[in-house]
């Protein structure tokens, strides 16, 4: 069975699940999305998952001096390595979504 590209069910789920969670909580979006941030920082998230928010936090209107907020509020509860590993994930993420972004200008490129 060919495998479409375009067919990503897990990360329409995942994406279906962060705007049922904005839609239907009592807390501004930009305030749900900073308190997944932080939980994010607080179970050592990995980069995609930081990346998979990272949409939805841009929308909401999440800057990266709010993350760097997020970091230093958590920072007491957390511990210093937990903020360390955020911070070096957060980056991870960044860097994909640079890569990718890259990858697709180099696409319409050839293409056009």
């Amino acid at each position: 069975m060919p495998v479409d590209a375009t067919d990503t069910p897990v990360l329409d789920t995942l994406a279906g699940i962060t705007a049922a969670s904005v839609e239907n909580c009592d807390l501004i979006p930009r305030e749900v999305m900073m308190a997944r941030i932080a939980a994010l920082v607080a179970v050592g998230g990995p980069p995609a998952s930081y990346l998979l928010n990272a949409g939805t936090a841009v929308d909401v209107g999440i800057t990266l001096a709010d993350v760097e907020g997020i970091l230093i509020a958590v920072a007491p509860i957390v511990g210093t390595p937990r903020v360390v590993t955020a911070a070096g994930n957060l980056a991870r993420a960044l860097g994909f979504a640079v890569a990718a972004m890259d990858a697709e200008d180099d696409i319409s490129v050839t293409n056009d």
